[in-house]
């Protein structure tokens, strides 16, 4: 079977490789490796999601879906420096990417730890973000759409990149049964950036 991002531990072979990043008018290092989501470069999808997000006025912290080696959540936490993010991933070598990136930025009001989509999640968020693993599956990716609603408070918003391609109008479809409040609040070269709401 091939491996992917979203294995537990990843068998591919370690070769780090790190680069700098502007996001959110913030400068950032970034170590990444094979077996993480694209290593490289920050991808288009994220950085998409990175800089049209706007905090919620509900009041609470945040929490990124898949962090991988963690741009989203570790932009989000640079600029909104008086939340917390919780940063959850199921791929053990994202995570310890993940932690040493907090630490190679400065940034310290993160909480990086593995969980299988929810699992390991406890409490409410103000704000959940996810840049959905979509070769993960379209169950899985459902999954982290539609539980997103039990771990939110009231007034709280998902936020996710998906391209249209790879989902998008399905996925909008899940999150109007669920969500009274859906919305397409960008689109850029085919990817959809979609807030949804709990009231």
């Amino acid at each position: 079977m091939t491996e992917h991002y979203f294995s537990n531990q990843p068998t591919s072979k370690s070769e780090r490789h790190k680069w700098d990043f502007p996001l959110r008018g913030h400068s950032f290092t970034f170590l990444s490796d094979y077996g993480v989501f694209s290593k490289r470069e920050v991808d288009f999808g994220s950085r998409l999601l990175i800089e049209t997000f706007q905090a919620p006025d509900a009041q609470g912290s945040f929490l990124d879906v898949g962090c991988g080696y963690g741009p989203i959540g570790l932009s989000i936490a640079k600029d909104f420096g008086s939340r917390q993010v919780d940063m959850i991933d199921v791929n053990e070598r994202a995570l310890q990417l993940s932690k040493e990136n907090a630490a190679l930025n400065s940034i310290d009001n993160v909480r990086i730890f593995a969980s299988d989509l929810y699992a390991n999640v406890e409490g409410e968020y103000a704000a959940i973000l996810s840049n959905p693993p979509i070769r993960a599956g379209k169950k899985t990716v459902h999954e982290i759409l539609v539980k997103a609603h039990d771990h939110l408070i009231s007034g709280g918003e998902l936020w996710i990149v998906i391209q249209k391609k790879q989902g998008a109008p399905s996925a909008l479809e899940k999150l109007n049964e669920v969500f009274s409040c859906v919305e397409v609040v960008a689109k850029k070269k085919g990817y959809y950036i979609i807030k949804s709401k709990k009231y």
